[in-house]
């Protein structure tokens, strides 16, 4: 099992970071931490990581050797197709799903 983070912490730290926890909002001097007004640049999604599972997959070696052709990364990209793929479906569903005539409550 995984330390949580806190555990890492040496104690003085984690007492700083409590008590700053605990102050209020207003109390937090901010000063050194100026507000971004501009967000043009900023990236959606760019430190999310999906938790990850490690799974036994048969697949067809055709398939396999397609992704492996392109050198090291290969599970990382079949990964991003099949991401690819789950948005489609998903997409699909909406799509079929706004179709449907909306029978409200009458």
């Amino acid at each position: 099992m995984k330390k949580a983070s806190s555990d890492l912490l040496q104690p003085d730290l984690a007492a700083e970071l409590d008590a700053l926890a605990a102050m209020p909002d207003a109390l937090v001097d901010t000063r050194d931490a100026p507000e971004v007004r501009d967000w043009s640049g900023a990236e959606r999604g760019r430190f999310y990581r999906p938790a990850k599972r490690q799974i036994t997959l048969r697949l067809d070696a055709d398939v396999v050797d397609f992704f492996e052709k392109e050198g090291p990364g290969y599970q990382t990209r079949l990964n991003a197709a099949l991401r690819e793929y789950v948005a489609a479906y998903r997409w699909q569903e909406l799509r079929a799903l706004a179709r449907k005539p909306f029978r409200g409550r009458g």
